[in-house]
């Protein structure tokens, strides 16, 4: 269970801007923003940066591998709550979901081509601690990314090792559509619920 209380709806309304886009991107509120919402310029700079890490232009990678990578970061850093936001996210965004259950095999499976394969290798290193990237991880990139992309590429592991630190170490209760998600395509690969389980905050 969340082990500082989310704040309810009725406690977010004065905050309704700054959350409406993870709500209509998502279908809910999550419960992460939910408890950054008790430090109130947290929740507007997290959004402020999601919103330009996330953002697409011309140059961008897809949405969908933005979310494997991040998905790929989440595995790596252990973070069981971020694992099942990012699934679902990667297959709202595109992405096959036999793909995303296939990320924990992405090596080897057919799935992946080897682009993909050098962003989810490289995202794993990044997120791992202590950081594993490379040179040689930087020179693999190069092969099929811009210097733009890269730095995408960097933002969106970098952002999520703020989110998997903060929703592992809350232990941040997960909403129902991920758990779904989770449960029906990641948990032949040993993903579960664990400790992020609804409840009220722990005293």
């Amino acid at each position: 269970m969340s082990r500082v209380r989310m704040l309810r709806d009725e406690e977010l309304e004065a905050y309704g801007d700054i959350i409406e886009p993870s709500k209509k991107r998502l279908g809910f509120v999550p419960n992460s923003q939910r408890i950054m919402a008790h430090k109130p310029e947290l929740l507007e700079g997290y959004n402020a940066l999601g919103k330009a890490v996330m953002n697409q232009t011309g140059q961008s990678i897809s949405p969908s591998l933005k979310y494997l990578i991040a998905n790929a970061a989440s595995l790596a850093a252990g973070c069981l709550y971020c694992q099942a936001h990012t699934g679902g996210a990667s297959a709202r965004a595109g992405a096959e979901a036999e793909k995303v259950a296939a990320l924990y095999e992405f090596e080897s499976s057919d799935l992946f081509d080897e682009a993909e394969r050098a962003a989810l290798r490289f995202a794993q290193s990044a997120a791992s601690v202590p950081n594993m990237a490379s040179d040689a991880d930087f020179v693999d990139l190069r092969k099929y990314y811009t210097d733009y992309q890269i730095v995408e590429i960097v933002a969106v592991i970098s952002m999520f090792g703020f989110l998997n630190r903060w929703n592992d170490t809350l232990a941040t209760a997960l909403e129902e559509e991920p758990i779904e998600f989770a449960s029906e395509h990641l948990g032949g690969s040993g993903w579960s619920v664990g400790k992020h389980v609804i409840g009220e905050a722990a005293e």
